[in-house]
């Protein structure tokens, strides 16, 4: 049976397909945060958001930024495998959550940034370095033709199986931190159940059919999501 992980399809298409959506919605989130957006929707929806804080909208631009450039990064440089057209929709449709859904939420005060604000770059610093570090050094550690067919369970592998997951949740979490919108937290409480009871299900049997014994050993000794804990 086919998955998200054993599909056979063009590698350049559907990621030049991801990168215009995605492109887009960053675009979205720049005319939500610096120009006139929120004039826009407020007229036509009869909402009645601010123009926020312009710091704080500054912030949420550059960490959204960061986010788009590291996982690009991450698509066309270190994800070798085929990417599907489902995940080639899906994703951007996951990521306007991330850029434009938080961005809004942000938009119904004026907070000006804060002390704890430093708190919530911090773990996004952390997600991002579990998630897109993690990803660079299994792509190192594959580049070695002896490893070729092997399961890689080093670097930060070894305190998760799914530490980027847990890596994406944390910068997620920390968007909706910043933007001091207790609905924003929904987004990550989302993202946390969709790995936790759909994707990382799926992965697991993807790689439990591909790795055999090699992933039961390392499932059997290795935390599932979060390090430490589950």
């Amino acid at each position: 049976m086919k998955t998200l992980y054993n599909q056979n399809t063009s590698y350049w298409y559907p990621r030049l397909t991801l990168f215009t959506l995605e492109t887009i919605i960053l675009t979205i989130a720049g005319w939500l945060l610096f120009f006139d957006g929120v004039e826009v929707l407020n007229a036509v929806f009869h909402w009645n958001l601010t123009n926020g804080d312009s710091e704080r909208n500054l912030l949420l631009f550059i960490l959204i930024l960061i986010v788009f450039i590291r996982i690009k990064f991450t698509m066309f440089f270190l994800l070798k495998r085929p990417m599907p057209w489902q995940e080639a929709f899906s994703v951007p449709l996951a990521f306007s959550l991330y850029y434009i859904v938080i961005p809004l939420l942000s938009l119904t005060h004026n907070k000006p940034l804060n002390r704890w604000d430093i708190v919530f770059v911090v773990i996004f610093v952390i997600g991002s370095l579990f998630n897109s570090h993690a990803e660079w050094l299994r792509y190192q550690w594959k580049q070695n033709p002896e490893h070729k067919g092997k399961l890689y369970t080093g670097g930060y592998f070894r305190y998760s199986i799914h530490i980027n997951y847990f890596g994406d949740v944390l910068w997620v979490l920390a968007m909706a931190l910043v933007a001091w919108n207790a609905w924003a937290l929904l987004v990550p409480i989302w993202l946390f159940c969709f790995f936790a009871f759909y994707n990382i299900p799926m992965l697991d049997k993807y790689l439990a059919e591909k790795y055999g014994d090699d992933f039961k050993h390392y499932r059997e000794k290795t935390k599932t999501f979060i390090p430490f804990f589950y």
